[in-house]
């Protein structure tokens, strides 16, 4: 299961852009309704991928590239996968002895895989500036 870190990641990636970086971890955190640590240790994890700078005392989070060119699944590698390339675990240690404890991995890892690059190329075809649009514009149309 993919954790919330990543919709939290948008979240903060669009509080940014929204209020053109002048936000701090805080208010962000008064947003996501969480505590500002976890915010600031989502943010690192965005910081370790290049897309966003910041430094610590200092009011103010800058994209170090456009939302537009920032897209889901950059945002996904940076907080979902920072140190393991594959999102889908099979259990280990199965019994030989058994037909389907001595196949299941070599028989279910090719599917898995496969729905992985899928998912993967989905995300990578939106942007986080898209996101954030569709945010602005459904607060639009409640304001209207």
């Amino acid at each position: 299961m993919i954790s919330s870190k990543f919709s939290v990641a948008v979240h903060i990636l669009s509080l940014i852009d929204v209020h053109d970086g002048k936000i701090t971890s805080e208010r962000i955190a008064g947003s996501v309704n969480t505590n500002a640590v976890v915010i600031r240790r989502i943010m690192s994890l965005l910081g370790k991928a290049g897309i966003i700078e910041s430094r610590p005392g200092v009011t103010g989070i800058k994209l170090v590239r456009p939302l537009t060119e920032i897209t889901l699944y950059d945002v996904y590698r940076a907080v979902e996968l920072p140190e393991n390339d594959i999102l889908f675990t099979v259990h280990q240690n199965t019994n030989i002895k058994c037909m389907v404890g001595r196949h299941i991995q070599s028989a279910i890892m090719p599917p898995l895989l496969d729905a992985q690059r899928e998912l993967e190329q989905s995300l990578a075809k939106t942007s986080v500036a898209e996101v954030t649009n569709t945010i602005v514009s459904q607060d639009d149309d409640q304001q209207d």
